[in-house]
């Protein structure tokens, strides 16, 4: 049997295939590689999956996950997907940016874009990831993301770019004033994770005008800063993955108009790609 874990830092998608036939799938508590030691690793593990599939005899592992950045925390997580299932005699441990290519493009060339929390970008070339614009994080990047929309967004607000009545309608629905937004982004942990979560504000509203233009710009910039720097990007498809392309599919589709790019596949998340990917022999 195949186990395939897709791997985020809220939660982890587990599924067990037994050819090409899903046999159990189990969500538990997300792990970012680069932040845990493996001992970590190995208790969530050990906790939370392994009462699961006990009665499973699982003989390859494919993990695909957040923080997977060299081959020491390559290691590590090996290390504690074996202490746990040591029936399995393959374990392949890779970045969630493979993950979307894989699930996107299969076995083809392509590029393979995440637009979540996060944005990230690759060129595929049907095997192995080969070329990655840098996403840079929100601050400096992550165009086209949940976490950047919501900084443009409250900008907008606190700065009064927006028209008055959906300033006030978005500090009344998260019961939010400048105060609370300061300190929330300046002072809390993950403040990527409070921006992004104004997201369902961008979609309810998204016929207003103002937030229309909010968006198509952020997937304008997405494009521009980030997939128009692989040099076959107007010969190969873009796909994505991820809750802002899914939800946003509309205005994505738009913003790649405007840029002559042609828009692949639109996943919400990489789960049945992946099922796809393993179901064919590796």
């Amino acid at each position: 049997m195949i186990l395939i874990a897709d791997c985020g830092s809220t939660k982890i998608d587990w599924c067990l295939l037994n050819g090409s036939e899903k046999v159990a799938q189990i969500f538990t508590t997300g792990m970012n590689a680069l932040m845990l030691t493996q001992e970590e690793m190995s208790l969530c593990i050990h906790n939370e999956l392994l009462p699961h599939i006990v009665s499973y005899k699982v003989d390859e592992i494919f993990y695909y996950g957040a923080g997977i950045i060299s081959d020491e925390i390559k290691e590590h997580v090996q290390g504690a997907l074996k202490e746990n299932i040591p029936s399995a005699t393959k374990i392949e441990v890779n970045s969630d940016l493979l993950a979307a290519a894989r699930a996107l493009c299969g076995r083809n060339p392509g590029i393979a874009c995440i637009l979540g929390t996060g944005s990230n970008s690759c060129y595929y070339d049907g095997e192995n990831v080969v070329d990655n614009v840098s996403p840079l994080g929100y601050i400096l990047g992550d165009e086209g993301s949940g976490a950047v929309m919501g900084k443009l967004l409250v900008g907008d607000v606190l700065k009064k770019q927006l028209p008055e009545h959906l300033c006030e309608k978005f500090l009344k629905e998260y019961d939010l004033d400048r105060n609370k937004i300061i300190t929330a982004v300046y002072r809390q942990p993950a403040a990527n994770r409070f921006l992004a979560h104004f997201a369902p504000f961008l979609q309810k509203n998204i016929n207003e005008p103002a937030i229309h233009d909010l968006v198509l710009r952020s997937f304008i910039s997405f494009f521009v800063r980030n997939v128009e720097n692989y040099p076959n990007y107007k010969e190969l498809p873009v796909n994505f993955v991820g809750s802002i392309a899914y939800v946003q599919k509309n205005v994505l589709m738009e913003a790649a108009q405007t840029r002559g790019i042609t828009v692949g596949a639109i996943m919400q998340n990489p789960m049945e790609g992946l099922i796809r990917y393993h179901s064919v022999s590796c």
